[in-house]
């Protein structure tokens, strides 16, 4: 099979609350058998495959982690809504419209989550890693260029890459204190953490119009980041 299937075989059962011992029943299999295709120690049939994705009501490229959506869509640009406020893009180049369309949709589903948790501190430091990361681009753009006048900014192009890495991990190092309810001086932790119960299902629910973008992104980061395929 592949590496995706007993993971999302896991999660799917986990989200719906069936135990194991209860899926395996209604899949017509052992709960022993069952454990091993989610542990990845063995592998399932096609039918097998089919009657899974029928019963958590998804497609098999969704269980096979060859899609991020649940029904197996394949993403267009066109299918993405416009980002809010925003205009018809030039349709010249299409990876541009694409990325900007997914950061400018998951944006949207990040900023709601971090508005239902009701905490400044951690809404503030997610916000100041992202707007370091875009400052980051813009900065190596802006080189590109070695006309651009470099007095358009303060900092020397090398400290500003060198200290705002080291902003982003203090910033990635707060949030992950706060969301984890460790209070910090002038970080008050997340207070209501059950108010980010998530599933796909749910995100999908909430977001009709953007949770294909998160998904999709999700995706594309965890193949850029996930160096065990490069090194098979």
């Amino acid at each position: 099979m592949n590496s995706d299937f007993p993971r999302i075989l896991t999660l799917l059962r986990k989200e719906k609350g069936f135990s194991q011992k209860n899926a395996a029943a209604d899949l017509g299999i052992s709960q022993a058998l069952l454990s091993h295709y989610e542990k990845g120690i063995r592998e399932c049939g096609l039918s097998f495959l089919v009657r899974c994705a029928d019963y958590y009501g998804v497609s098999c490229d969704y269980l096979l982690g060859r899609s991020p959506e649940r029904q197996g869509a394949t993403l267009a640009v066109d299918d993405l809504p416009e980002a809010e406020g925003g205009e018809r893009e030039n349709r010249g180049l299409v990876l541009p419209v694409l990325s900007k369309k997914l950061l400018a949709n998951s944006q949207h589903v990040l900023f709601d989550l971090l508005a239902k948790t009701g905490s400044r501190a951690l809404i503030g430091e997610a916000s100041a890693y992202m707007m370091l990361a875009l400052y980051k681009m813009l900065r190596l753009t802006y080189a590109a260029n070695p006309k651009n006048q470099e007095a358009m900014f303060i900092l020397p192009l090398q400290t500003a890459l060198d200290y705002t890495g080291a902003a982003m991990d203090i910033c990635q190092a707060n949030a992950l204190s706060v969301a984890r309810g460790t209070p910090l001086p002038g970080l008050e932790p997340v207070e209501k953490p059950e108010r980010l119960a998530l599933s796909t299902e749910i995100l999908t629910d909430t977001y009709p119009m953007w949770a294909s973008s998160l998904f999709n992104l999700i995706q594309s980061c965890e193949k850029r980041i996930d160096f065990r395929q490069r090194t098979k």
